[in-house]
């Protein structure tokens, strides 16, 4: 019988991998400028985004693994009891990449693998991760496009007339460290909830 990801882990590996973020931001460069350290602020964001759309990738894997129910109750289609993660995951994704737009698509691509009432959706909905999640994806395509476009919503999202960089944002009044206490806290709230 096929070995059952836990998604318990997934969130105790997310934990860790932001921490050695916030270990990358503490380091000493020997003749940094601010210009370096609001770019060290941007590698840093898209790489915390890249392993939280990882940790709610793999969660998902491990929902379906655990349970092909959940996803045969939407899909209407009844899956094997056993599929392997790679299985699972080429499901979710149709071998393209995870990805959502802000909070409202991330519980929006939640919604479509998992029930309502999964514990997954009760977390990502709870307001308390609300500014962190919009913060989180709005900084972060800012950081990674820089265009009109992405320097608009972000503008939006934290109320906001002017911008300065994304990095310059993120490094004033421990911004960058508070989304990762938050998302940490979202983590560890998964890790809880999740049976296995």
């Amino acid at each position: 019988m096929p070995k059952k990801k836990s998604i318990k882990k997934c969130s105790v590996k997310f934990c860790s991998q932001a921490d050695s973020i916030l270990q990358f931001l503490d380091a000493e460069l020997p003749g940094a400028s601010k210009d370096h350290a609001s770019w060290m602020h941007e590698y840093a964001i898209i790489r915390l985004y890249r392993i939280f759309e990882r940790m709610v990738l793999e969660t998902l894997v491990g929902a379906v693994n655990n349970d092909t129910s959940t996803l045969s109750a939407n899909a209407g289609i009844k899956f094997p009891k056993h599929l392997t993660d790679e299985v699972c995951e080429y499901l979710l994704t149709g071998g393209d990449f995870f990805d959502f737009r802000g909070r409202d698509g991330l519980i929006k691509e939640i919604k479509s693998v998992v029930p309502d009432g999964h514990f997954l959706v009760g977390i990502v909905k709870n307001t308390k991760y609300k500014q962190s999640l919009e913060q989180l994806s709005a900084v972060r395509n800012y950081a990674a496009h820089d265009s009109a476009v992405s320097k608009a919503r972000f503008k939006k999202v934290i109320d906001a007339k002017r911008v300065p960089t994304a990095g310059a944002w993120l490094k004033r009044q421990n911004r960058f460290k508070n989304m990762v206490d938050k998302l940490k806290d979202l983590a560890a709230d998964i890790e809880t909830a999740a049976p296995f």
